[in-house]
């Protein structure tokens, strides 16, 4: 296997499906949102899932699924929490480039929603902030490349993300 994969890691709402899609079809890759094979998998949304099998559950079955991409010429976005398992990174690293979408704070509550409605793995009592900051040291340590995309356009994001390719 080839490892001319793209990953597109972050925070739910930094715009890893919406640019994934984008560069998938700039570059003429396949685009896989690992969040939709979890789904496709077990049958249900991934709020169900936590609700029926737990943070637990859902991570160890969010880390079997990442953890057994098999692509190429492809831009995958897993879902926000695929950094707690070092077996799935690691092998998004053998596969690709992965690529950390940094978005602040500030920006980020303002695109988010219900956190719980979009599937968002918290633990009892953390909020946004919290999870914010427990993540961004896993976000730094895996990414080879980084993109702020906190106040640019997707269009400038997607020249800049395709420059730091080349």
């Amino acid at each position: 296997m080839k490892n001319d994969n793209i990953i597109l890691i972050g925070m739910p709402g930094s715009g890893k499906s919406t640019l994934g899609v984008l560069l998938a079809k700039a570059m003429q890759y396949r685009f896989m949102d690992t969040d939709l094979l979890i789904q496709e998998k077990e049958g249900k949304l991934l709020r169900e899932i936590i609700a029926k099998k737990g943070q637990e559950g859902f991570l160890a079955i969010e880390e079997e699924v990442n953890a057994s991409v098999c692509a190429e010429h492809t831009v995958i976005a897993p879902g926000g929490s695929a950094i707690y398992s070092a077996r799935a990174m690691e092998h998004f690293s053998e596969i690709g480039t992965v690529v950390y979408l940094h978005v602040s704070l500030e920006e980020l509550e303002k695109r988010l929603g219900d956190l719980k409605k979009r599937g968002v793995v918290l633990k009892e009592g953390q909020t946004l902030a919290d999870l914010f900051e427990e993540r961004r040291p896993y976000y730094e340590r895996y990414a080879k490349i980084t993109i702020d995309v906190t106040d640019e356009s997707i269009g400038i994001i997607l020249d800049e993300l395709m420059q730091k390719l080349k």
